[in-house]
């Protein structure tokens, strides 16, 4: 592949299974085998550089798990990520920790990322100490200082505790953090999604603002379809641990091409009173311990057949959308 079109992060065929078997004396007098929970099955997708790829679903699709994998914070089962060419699986001593400083994450829950017994100041720091980012403690205070009111706070408040902010505050926090190892990449872990609505809009405009700033590439996980929307260039939608469909952000709400994204988008409130039929939602997202043969989207499905039940559907590509569904072509 051509050197200045390779995507800045390849996730290919990736799995994650968790060992969730009871105590093996309990196996043994309940002659039960192990047992897997298959959290991320066989995902691919990619992300250029610059753009903001957003992964959406409901809770326990896989989306935060994939997130973690992606920073190395939880170990696949198989698979490959390759960042800018290089593999996180096989780098070793400076060469990893110069991607892991590429790299880094925003999380969902502000107040349980940020360490309640250190100052805003030192908290930002740590990146900074942690990569040798700066030659003397007066260029620590100064990038510190900096971060801190880029994020829309006071260089002031470097002297403060968490507990003294609020939620929205807590998270420009965590931001500038993030942003004080200067990344390339940041995996962006529902991070308004704790907080309130207009808190959220203030949160996800300084997030733009910031990546036509410095230049950032966004990992983007949301549930919330109305916040993608306003964030992303491409969106790939998970259901049970697989990617359903995935395609640019106009495309998908203009055209969505899998029942599922359908039914995500028939969710959105329509605040505009258009009287558009939509469709209930149906179900809820099964087990991912034991889950449904073939299609596991079937047993909610309208249009699911025979096939459906005994078949895992392949990925195809219409329109410019990947879509695994063998009902594609009747659903359009």
């Amino acid at each position: 592949m051509n050197q200045a079109k390779r995507p800045l992060l390849e996730v290919k065929d990736l799995t994650c299974h968790f060992d969730v078997s009871k105590p093996l004396l309990n196996r043994i007098l309940e002659r039960e085998p192990k047992s897997f929970l298959t959290a991320v099955d066989e995902v691919s997708f990619e992300v250029n550089k610059g753009e903001t790829f957003a992964l959406v679903g409901e809770s326990g699709s896989g989306k935060s798990t994939i997130a973690k994998l992606i920073v190395d914070l939880v170990h696949p089962s198989s698979g490959k990520i390759e960042f800018d060419g290089q593999s996180l699986a096989t780098s070793r001593g400076q060469a990893f920790k110069n991607l892991r400083r590429r790299m880094q994450m925003i999380f969902q829950d502000p107040f349980a990322s940020l360490n309640p017994r250190w100052p805003v100041g030192e908290l930002v720091a740590e990146p900074i100490y942690a990569f040798g980012l700066a030659k003397s403690r007066a260029e620590v205070n100064r990038t510190v200082e900096e971060l801190l009111e880029k994020v829309g706070l006071s260089g002031r408040d470097a002297a403060k505790f968490p507990h003294e902010f609020s939620g929205g505050q807590r998270q420009r926090i965590a931001i500038a953090r993030a942003l004080s190892a200067q990344p390339d990449f940041l995996v962006c872990d529902e991070p308004t999604s704790a907080l309130d609505v207009s808190v959220q809009a203030q949160i996800l405009n300084l997030m733009k603002d910031l990546q036509d700033e410095f230049g950032l590439t966004y990992l983007f996980i949301s549930h919330d379809m109305s916040v993608v929307k306003h964030m992303a260039d491409r969106i790939g939608v998970l259901y049970l641990g697989a990617l359903v469909e995935n395609a640019a952000a106009e495309e998908l709400f203009k055209n969505p091409k899998h029942p599922y994204t359908r039914m995500l988008l028939d969710a959105i409130p329509d605040h505009e009173m258009t009287g558009r039929k939509r469709q209930a939602i149906k179900g809820e997202i099964p087990s991912p311990i034991d889950p449904p043969s073939g299609c596991t989207f079937h047993p909610r499905c309208a249009l699911a057949t025979g096939e459906c039940k005994v078949k895992r559907p392949e990925v195809v590509v219409r329109e410019g959308t990947r879509v695994a569904c063998w009902e594609v072509d009747r659903l359009a």
